[in-house]
């Protein structure tokens, strides 16, 4: 990251916050008297305009561009959260949040209290002890000190507190991976206000593991020299067109924003110049663990609400992290002490062939007709510690939408006796254990097929006995139930039925006469596989069900609530449905769990190849004919002298 220089002005309210904005936000709370000089900034977000606000603006209009902070005393802990207008030049309101009180919930870590922790550790004379007690005093220099968040566990020393846990990890040199060396059994719990060691953990003496955890070039050997160059050129340029923060690519039109918690966040998103969503971001993720040791037990990572998604976004290179023609979004957030940060390039958007749109081979003198799919691609990388996780938006020519989660990077492991078994935790490599552990992201589609006056409805497969209705036994239908309330709408998926959910128009039909509508349609996901009386399925209430539905209410952005780091349960969905509104024909949000059971094996060591998980929302009905039809035929098919894509087939018409 970068300190800002330079970013354009907002030209449009939903345009991502600029540098010049966050410095002036920053300006204003210490002319407020709210940025003194032990005060932080753990979050900082835009205050996106209300609909109402949308509704009534037009171009040329003042922007009233306001911005939504986290303040939070590093001395003391006292935390105020305050919503500045940038255009006006004020304070709009303040709000005391007392992290001491039940539920509790602690704001994001600052970046300041990583290497905060790792020097309280490494001065702690119980961790010096623990270290010599293992042999390993002469590994005290070269030692990594991991800072983690602590889940919620409920010990009378914690609760309240500002408490980050450390675990132990050995470098052989300074430019050495330190995961693959973990110290096991060593846990360290600091108070990041006090700034001491609260609790120490010291059990066991498994030895440490002294296999590589190196996987650069230069440390795994010759590279193979096999693969032949993939040349990805548009002569003539991409197809999509963008104004600051629109995009129009197609039949597709969209804003691209970004923010330090969600990341990448799309607005306005049209097709045919028909609304499908209002917003769409990927604002939680759960990263919960199935061991039972000490060492791991706590461990329920919120890798948006505990460390901010947007914050630890990377800075993406050509032909690394984007293939093809190219066009970067730069972000901006906010550092620890609230000054603009520019992350160039952080987002990416390209076109990508997507190999076969629509194809037919027809007998007779029509013979074959075949069309090339392409889609328009958005996406981010985040890493956070030893994870790296990739979001990924893809646009179709038929309507449809794909989200997919990326999971790569190194998986967290600890140590155990070489060739021993362990139910919650395979041996990667020897002596490394890796744990059970799953990956729970959470969308929040703000849904607004043909406007916002929307109805849920799950579609169900469905058997018919054989008999009457059925007398040869093949027949079989399907059934629609309205979700009509927000407790209704709390479902699971059911492949066996091929379930999906249908967000239907309550006032637009096609030319059937049916309401148009978008599917959510689910890929296979297990839920939070912890127990439902657990810590973490307190927190994390939302991974319990794939698809939640709640009434359209401005603030309620989090599935695991504003402070999941160190909070009791029981915030964010389980808080928004409690009212059980009605969500029949009206604005509502859906929000989709999906990911990763990770049962990690030898070939995710020492770097885990990318993982996939996401889910599709696909037109049905939305349109009156497939909006495909008038792509034209692939600019490549007549390379090799053909008369058509034909391929030689049935029906060949080419002369082949």
């Amino acid at each position: 990251m970068t300190h800002s220089e330079h970013s354009p002005a907002p030209q449009h309210p939903l345009d991502p916050l600029t540098g010049a904005e966050i410095d002036r936000a920053r300006e204003i709370l210490v002319a407020a008297g709210l940025l003194g000089e032990t005060w932080r900034v753990p979050m900082l977000l835009p205050d996106e305009p209300t609909k109402a606000e949308l509704a009534a603006w037009a171009p040329g209009d003042e922007i009233d561009r306001r911005v939504d902070v986290t303040l939070m005393d590093a001395a003391t802990g006292r935390v105020v959260e305050a919503v500045v207008s940038v255009t006006r030049g004020e304070v709009v309101s303040t709000r005391e949040h007392d992290a001491s009180e039940a539920p509790y919930g602690q704001p994001q870590y600052l970046f300041e209290e990583y290497e905060r922790a790792e020097g309280i550790v490494k001065a702690s004379p119980e961790w010096q002890a623990a270290m010599r007690r293992r042999g390993l005093e002469d590994r005290i220099e070269l030692a990594f000190c991991s800072p983690l968040a602590p889940g919620f566990v409920g010990r009378a020393n914690e609760v309240g507190r500002r408490v980050i846990r450390s675990l132990t990890f050995l470098r052989d040199s300074e430019d050495d991976i330190p995961w693959a060396h973990p110290v096991e059994g060593l846990i360290v719990h600091i108070d990041l206000v006090k700034n001491e060691v609260i609790g120490i953990e010291d059990e066991g003496d498994v030895p440490v593991p002294t296999g590589s955890g190196q996987y650069t070039g230069d440390a795994v050997g010759p590279v193979r020299t096999t693969l032949k160059p993939i040349e990805i050129t548009q002569p003539e340029g991409p197809s999509f067109h963008v104004d600051g923060s629109h995009v129009q690519w197609e039949n597709w039109s969209l804003r691209v924003g970004f923010n330090a918690r969600e990341g990448l966040v799309l607005h306005d998103v049209r097709f045919d110049d028909r609304p499908v969503l209002a917003r769409a971001s990927v604002p939680e993720m759960v990263v919960p663990y199935g061991d039972t040791s000490n060492t791991r037990f706590w461990i329920s990572y919120f890798d948006a609400g505990e460390y901010l998604l947007g914050k630890n976004a990377n800075h993406l290179e050509l032909g690394c992290d984007c293939l093809g023609v190219i066009r970067y979004f730069d972000g901006y957030v906010a550092d620890d002490h609230g000054h603009a940060v520019q992350i160039p390039n952080v987002v990416c958007m390209h076109e990508e062939d997507y190999g076969i749109l629509w194809k037919h081979t027809e007998q007779g003198p029509v013979g074959a007709e075949v069309r090339r799919s392409r889609r328009l691609v958005v996406s981010y990388f985040s890493t956070v510690g030893n994870y790296d996780y990739g979001f990924y938006w893809y646009f179709y020519l038929d309507g449809s939408i794909q989200v997919e989660a990326k999971a790569t990077g190194i998986v967290f492991v600890g140590a155990g006796e070489p060739g021993s078994a362990n139910p919650h935790a395979n041996e990667i490599a020897p002596g490394v254990f890796a744990p059970v552990h799953q990956h729970l992201f959470c969308a929040r589609l703000d849904v607004a097929i043909d406007g916002e006056d929307n109805r849920l409805v799950e579609i169900d497969a469905a058997r018919i006995p054989m008999g009457e209705e059925n007398p040869f036994g093949n027949a079989f239908t399907w059934t629609a139930t309205t979700l009509a309330t927000e407790q209704q709408a709390q479902r699971e998926a059911d492949a066996s039925v091929a379930r999906v959910w249908e967000v239907q128009s309550a006032s637009k039909t096609n030319y059937t006469g049916a309401p148009t509508a978008y599917h959510l349609i689910p890929q296979p996901t297990a839920l939070l596989m912890a127990d439902p009386a657990s810590s973490v399925a307190a927190r994390a209430t939302f991974a319990t069900k794939h698809v939640w539905a709640t009434a359209y209410e401005p603030g309620q952005l989090w599935p695991g609530g504003r402070y999941p780091n160190a909070h009791q349960g029981g915030a964010g969905l389980p808080a928004y449905s409690a009212g059980d509104r009605s969500i029949d024909g009206t604005d509502f949000v859906l929000w989709h769990t999906f990911g990763l059971t990770h049962i990690p094996r030898t070939e995710d060591w020492p770097i885990m190849p990318v993982d996939y998980a996401g889910f599709w929302f696909k037109p049905y009905g939305f349109l009156d004919r497939n909006p495909a039809m008038d792509v034209p035929e692939s600019s490549q098919a007549h390379a090799s002298g053909d008369a058509s894509c034909c391929g030689g087939g049935a029906g060949c018409h080419c002369g082949h």
